[in-house]
């Protein structure tokens, strides 16, 4: 597969991610769904669907996957792994980004939980270390229990000194909360999800606190959980929950807005975080082989300037709707 180009520039170039030193493509394949969660996305995804996926990705010109030991109890990772076996290994430059969890069923969030759930990883993907690892949910126990001596952040610290963990990262939702992770200084990267959209830019003082500290952002579902990508007659939701009528007009008249000038609203939702400086990724959750292709076509599809006016309108009219909100990334 040749990689995409519009006049003449590699619209997937990679960049660099921070200070880890890590090169990575503007779009990054998100695992959560191919790992089969239907109470949070509404269906289910087949294993060998999964696995195809992934093989499709590493296939293609992206460089970048993310997966966490907590999406379906491992199953996106065992999912991950088997393909990356079937690959004969990840391609050379690729960046496997996966997350540490609390027990499923407990809800230990300690620090021999998060050594616990990184080792199973490992196993799961069949690697012998992480490029990037990142905390997962710290929402799930607050700052302070994280922060806390033997907690969850001085076993990821305590993982990256003896190299299995080669860069850090924090990802989660309330954007406070994130924030203060950032001001720790254990991160180099900060995963928000759900809050730089079309529809809410409410993570956009983490993004200027982030460059300010030099850490650097992805930015995990650009379509709100579908919404900005199927559009308002074929989904009601945004975020993972039911979405008001003020929200959908706003998308209504967004994707109103795209057919006329004949851009798919998924395109614009994907390339509207793409175009934001501070984003060095954005991940985006796919779940089958041909859905590799058309997140490519829609990072690279034509969108005029007289577009992005009328969406930048659009876009910051109205409330952030899931600023207060949290979720799973």
């Amino acid at each position: 597969m040749s990689t995409p180009r519009q006049g003449g520039t590699n619209l997937l170039a990679p960049r660099r991610l921070g200070s880890t030193g890590l090169e990575v493509t503007p779009v990054c394949l998100g695992c959560g769904v191919l790992g089969g969660m239907p109470g949070i996305f509404g269906y289910d995804v087949a294993a060998d669907r999964g696995v195809a996926t992934v093989r499709a990705a590493l296939a293609s010109p992206l460089n970048f996957l993310d997966t966490s030991a907590g999406y379906s109890d491992g199953e996106s990772e065992r999912r991950v792994g088997a393909a990356i076996a079937q690959h004969g290994g990840l391609p050379p430059g690729f960046v496997l980004a996966t997350k540490a969890d609390p027990d499923p069923k407990t809800g230990d969030y300690s620090g021999d939980q998060v050594r616990r759930s990184a080792e199973q990883s490992l196993e799961r993907l069949g690697l012998d270390s992480f490029d990037l690892l990142y905390l997962h949910d710290p929402e799930v126990i607050g700052f302070e229990a994280a922060t806390a001596s033997g907690g969850a952040v001085e076993a990821l610290v305590d993982l990256a000194e003896q190299g299995i963990a080669r860069h850090l990262g924090v990802a989660g939702g309330p954007v406070d909360l994130l924030g203060r992770f950032v001001g720790t200084g254990a991160f180099e990267v900060v995963l928000t999800h759900n809050r730089y959209t079309l529809v809410d830019q409410s993570a956009r003082d983490l993004l200027e606190q982030a460059k300010a500290a030099g850490v650097a952002v992805v930015n995990a579902a650009p379509f709100g959980g579908g919404l900005l990508a199927k559009g308002p007659e074929a989904l009601r939701t945004y975020a993972y929950r039911e979405a008001d009528a003020a929200l959908l007009a706003r998308v209504r008249a967004m994707a109103d807005t795209c057919a006329a000038y004949d851009v798919p609203l998924g395109a614009a939702a994907l390339q509207y975080s793409l175009r934001q400086p501070l984003i060095t990724s954005t991940v985006v959750g796919i779940s089958a082989p041909e859905r590799v292709d058309q997140t490519l076509a829609w990072a690279t599809w034509p969108i005029p300037d007289e577009l992005w006016a009328s969406l930048r309108t659009l876009a910051e009219s109205g409330n952030d709707p899931g600023s207060d909100e949290e979720g799973g990334s």
